[in-house]
């Protein structure tokens, strides 16, 4: 799928995390959603059973670091862990092939103090939150300190806007749409504000804050099947192409929402997106920076470089 050398950067990834919960789920909703799920499951293939019940008892950061092995991905960012020290412990024997981001609630009192704790001493290298699961406005002065910190050292922002959870999950939210950020975006445009899933259900939203904002960046990871709950035909070839065509590929940044086992690593959805950017012919250079580079970019990190390159390189 890429020229010879090239190593794949997902930079959407989970190790297990306190997932929040923000109501009590009725006994019916709970059996929808599960039907739901399973439905999921059959259309998508994905693994419940652990096929070989040994590796169950396996530290996770051995089984990722062999997923990225088997399907020949140079390094993976996980967003959540159990704690910021928990995912920085797991990630720590690998750091050639694993980064992550801290985790915490923003609304916490200390979270610019946690926050420059987990970059300073843990080695994290950006901040993960959830819009739905953020009770207070991203305007709320209480989040200055850590909207200084964030922009004072450059620091990746990622965000998730939009439909959360499984079904019966989260669709009403003050701060569920990607335009809750804006004014923090056009306060600070040195913070890189990542954006997953091409916005889940808030599409043009996301892209009128790419248009005004120039620190904005589109994730494409997960499944993206929300587009099938749009009153418009969305596909993921359109997605690629109307996100290209506002922001160009230095903004778009791929990733998975690989979270757990036995599921592993999702490939299937490296494989439908590279599938499209070849189908739109983006160049290989556009290709390899959505797909590592300008998510190694962001995290500070050395980008990779197709063989045919570095021999070029070399002549010269």
């Amino acid at each position: 799928m890429f020229r010879a050398g090239f190593k794949v950067f997902d930079i959407h990834g989970h190790l297990p995390y306190n997932y929040p919960k923000s109501f009590e789920k009725h006994d019916r909703i709970t059996q929808y959603g599960g039907e739901r799920s399973e439905r999921m499951r059959l259309t998508w293939d994905l693994r419940t059973e652990e096929p070989d019940p040994e590796q169950a008892g396996r530290p996770l950061v051995e089984r990722w670091k062999d997923e990225l092995d088997r399907y020949g991905i140079g390094g993976l960012n996980f967003l959540t862990g159990w704690t910021n020290d928990e995912l920085a412990k797991q990630i720590e024997a690998y750091p050639d092939r694993f980064t992550g981001f801290a985790s915490h609630p923003i609304e916490r009192p200390d979270a610019a103090a946690e926050l420059k704790r987990a970059v300073e001493d843990l080695g994290l290298r950006g901040y993960k939150l959830f819009g739905p699961f953020t009770p207070v406005s991203f305007d709320d002065e209480s989040l200055t300190p850590v909207w200084e910190l964030l922009s004072e050292r450059g620091l990746p922002l990622l965000i998730h806007f939009g439909l959360l959870g499984h079904a019966g999950g989260i669709v009403s939210h003050p701060n569920i749409s990607p335009l809750a950020i804006f004014n923090v975006a056009r306060r600070y445009p040195d913070i890189p504000i990542i954006i997953p899933h091409f916005g889940c259900g808030y599409f043009q939203e996301l892209l009128h804050l790419c248009w005004s904002c120039p620190n904005v960046y589109v994730d494409t990871s997960g499944s993206n099947q929300w587009i099938r709950w749009m009153p418009y035909e969305l596909t993921l070839e359109t997605l690629f192409r109307k996100t290209y065509e506002l922001i160009g590929p230095e903004r778009i940044i791929f990733g998975t929402d690989s979270i757990s086992f036995p599921r592993g690593y999702n490939y299937r959805y490296l494989q439908d997106q590279i599938r499209v950017v070849r189908d739109l012919r983006f160049s290989d250079h556009e290709i390899e920076s959505i797909f590592g580079n300008n998510a190694r970019k962001l995290l500070r990190l050395e980008p990779s470089s197709p063989l045919i390159e570095s021999k070029e390189l070399t002549r010269t």
